[in-house]
């Protein structure tokens, strides 16, 4: 379990330290689900889940060195300013990892393309459902007609008390006609959507795990949130993340503790019992799996970083 841990699904969108700042949330795959985001500056290694639906990722400012691989795979940079984006069709889960640079905040947009969405763009320009239809991949590349979209969609966000849902339903249509007319895969029909949770059952099941860290592990709460039977829901759960809902679980866990470590004086017995372990012993061993450290030796090191940083 250990190595699964370190080497796969590292984090989260809802785990990775930052600040959701607007969000337009997806109920079925007739919507488009955007979430704007404040990253933190520094961020040595994320996983981005593999769901069925594109993913767009969108610099609204500032600058950064970003890095991607295939787990486990070597990593491929790119250097990113405001207006360039990520098109994510992978099958399997990408890991990133950023360093930003300049005076700007790195902020981002995370958009989901809901799969009748795509089905319906697809029809709409070649008059047909073309079976196995795909959009390549893009890493930092720039397009004026997507960013003039996305712009729309963060202004209705961001400037309005209640953000209309049928604005940004006529602009995630447009938006999507515009991959399906620029991105499609260089052979044309190279693959199908991809397998694995839909984004808005995936971020749906996120947020009950997260707020859940105290209590018990209940994998038939997670697959009833996922409309799936246990077996059905571990699968397709693994699929998207990499690792299975107990594990990811855990991992969630170890990521609260090392935030609360980081960023509290609790002592390390409440640590331990906020994220669910009544053996400070067993949540160290676990821990240690996790960051290779005890949890006390994490704190100071964490301390002497941010120290150097003051500097």
């Amino acid at each position: 379990m250990a190595n699964t841990i370190r080497t796969s699904a590292e984090i989260f969108q809802e785990v990775i330290p930052g600040e959701l700042m607007r969000e337009h949330r997806a109920e079925s795959a007739n919507d488009v689900f955007v979430q704007i985001l404040s990253r933190r500056r520094h961020q040595e290694n994320i996983v981005i889940p593999a769901v069925p639906e594109p993913l767009i990722v969108w610099i609204i400012s500032g600058e950064a060195m970003v890095e991607e691989r295939v787990p486990r795979g070597t990593w491929k940079g790119n250097r990113v300013v405001e207006g360039d984006f990520f098109l994510t069709t992978a099958t399997a889960p990408t890991e990133m990892r950023w360093n930003a640079s300049g005076e700007q905040p790195f902020q981002v947009m995370h958009v989901y393309i809901g799969l009748q969405l795509l089905v319906q763009a697809v029809r709409d320009v070649h008059g047909k459902t073309v079976r196995g239809f795909g959009l390549r991949e893009v890493s930092g590349e720039t397009d004026s007609v997507l960013s003039s979209l996305l712009e729309h969609i963060r202004h209705e966000l961001n400037k309005r008390d209640r953000p209309s849902n049928v604005y940004i339903q006529g602009i995630a249509k447009a938006l999507t006609v515009h991959l399906v007319r620029s991105f499609k895969t260089a052979a044309g029909m190279a693959h199908g959507p991809r397998g694995g949770l839909q984004a808005y059952k995936l971020h749906r099941i996120f947020d009950a795990m997260t707020r859940s860290l105290a209590e018990p592990f209940l994998l038939s709460r997670y697959a009833a949130l996922g409309e799936l039977s246990e077996y059905h829901f571990s699968r397709v759960f693994k699929q998207s993340t990499g690792m299975s809902p107990s594990n990811y679980f855990i991992y969630l866990r170890m990521e609260q503790a090392k935030k609360l470590l980081q960023e509290s004086e609790q002592p390390i017995i409440e640590v331990c019992a906020s994220v669910g372990y009544s053996s400070p012993s067993h949540f160290s061993t676990l821990f240690r799996a996790v960051t290779g450290m005890t949890p006390s030796k994490y704190r100071d090191t964490q301390r002497q970083v941010n120290d150097d940083s003051v500097r």
